[in-house]
């Protein structure tokens, strides 16, 4: 090891050491919420990038990081876009059912209340029963839609992750990446412009969007 890469060595070991101490500090005073969380991820993000940049030392002259901003993707890609008009066309979808179901409910009501008076007991009971169970129906369709939408929007974002997972691979290692970090999982809270490859990310992510689309033709 020449000089140059042992001092990089030992500013690594002293920049983890002040870390822990200041991680320590912190947790002493007890924070909570949302800015511990922060400050949590700010460290491991600080401790990532001094390590890559100090193992790059050892492999290579410049240490190549990319940045990719997922949601990003989902808004400005073909398939980002496709997939939110198909999720907001099913909301839309779901939430008319509900509403026209939940109308017919109101009136049945309003119509129970215009005639309690001139009703028997017995058909009265009756008619509130049939609410009540036209109420816990609705319930139970409102839960129903709302589990079917988380699933499939779910299955329609990981497939675009799975997608643009290949792309990056593929990226990075054509374009010699040391590695490519997703800006909002990573917790990057800062990075320049000039590291962020979501563009032309997106760029040939609709190039193969747009293959698949004429090859399913």
């Amino acid at each position: 090891m020449d000089a140059g890469n042992f001092q990089w060595v030992q500013h690594f070991e002293k920049c983890l050491h002040r870390l822990f101490i200041l991680l320590k500090r912190m947790n002493e005073r007890s924070l909570k919420g949302g800015k511990m969380r922060i400050f949590k991820i700010a460290v491991v993000t600080m401790v990532f990038s001094i390590w890559f940049f100090t193992a790059s030392s050892f492999g290579a002259d410049v240490a190549k990081i990319g940045v990719v901003d997922f949601q990003k993707i989902l808004e400005k890609s073909d398939a980002g876009k496709k997939a939110t008009a198909e999720i907001n066309k099913r909301g839309k979808e779901m939430e008319a059912s509900l509403k026209k179901k939940g109308e017919d409910i109101d009136a049945t009501k309003k119509k129970l209340e215009r005639e309690a008076l001139v009703m028997s007991k017995e058909m009265r009971e009756q008619k509130e029963r049939e609410i009540r169970i036209n109420i816990n129906d609705f319930k139970t369709l409102k839960n129903k839609y709302m589990a079917d939408f988380k699933q499939h929007e779910g299955r329609l974002v990981r497939d675009i992750q799975k997608e643009v997972l290949e792309i990056v691979t593929e990226m990075g290692k054509k374009e010699g990446f040391l590695v490519i970090f997703e800006k909002r999982e990573a917790g990057v809270l800062y990075s320049p412009d000039t590291i962020d490859i979501t563009d032309r990310l997106i760029q040939r992510y609709n190039t193969v969007f747009s293959k698949k689309a004429s090859n399913k033709k």
